[in-house]
């Protein structure tokens, strides 16, 4: 498969929420995405605060049978079968899932450290684990994988944590469920871009 250039892969970049798991992609070449991700986005103070858990396999469908044991607690009896529905569907049925997460450790040595910008760490944070999350969207793109990026938490949090013993520190931002898309997207209406862009030459 061609590898498109950034831009493209960019452009091509969408929410997929009708998945199988079949692919032509290795799991290691999903690893090594994720591992220079990882390695190379930005972070505020070069903070790297960011940490990411790969789920595959059966790791992945342990994921989102969690995720419907815990909804099936909160979402009403009558309406809980379209939920299953749209999980397994669009999420279960995938290749895999990533975790993202943010350390808080890390977070509140940087605001111990640094008083005056106290108040901004956590917001940076957030920043570092966005661009993470298109990095990692975009690159699994690339390989031909569709992905989505969904917000369980912090419903799920605990769950989560006690299932693959992971530190009480890492908070959890998005999960992002992936896989050999079925069906395209809908067509995506862009606002006039030059209302959005400001350029002073």
């Amino acid at each position: 498969m061609k590898r498109r250039t950034f831009e493209e892969a960019m452009q091509h970049r969408r929410s997929y929420y009708s998945l199988c798991s079949d692919s032509l992609t290795l799991d290691e070449e999903i690893i090594h995405a994720i591992r220079q991700a990882v390695k190379h986005v930005p972070s505020a103070f070069n903070s790297q605060s960011t940490r990411i858990v790969l789920l595959l396999g059966e790791h992945h469908r342990k994921l989102w049978e969690l995720v419907k044991s815990v909804l099936k607690k909160l979402v009403p009896e009558t309406a809980f079968p379209k939920t299953v529905e749209k999980i397994d569907r669009s999420f279960a049925a995938g290749r895999g899932t990533v975790l993202f997460y943010e350390d808080n450790q890390v977070i509140e040595t940087l605001q111990k450290n640094y008083p005056l910008y106290s108040d901004n760490f956590p917001v940076w944070a957030q920043h570092t684990s966005a661009m993470h999350q298109f990095a990692v969207w975009t690159m699994l793109e690339d390989m031909g994988l569709g992905a989505s990026l969904q917000h369980y938490n912090p419903l799920i949090d605990d769950e989560v944590r006690a299932a693959w013993a992971l530190p009480h520190t890492w908070q959890l931002v998005a999960q992002m469920p992936f896989g050999l898309p079925l069906e395209e997207p809908e067509a995506k209406e862009f606002q006039d871009v030059s209302e959005r862009i400001r350029i002073f030459e």
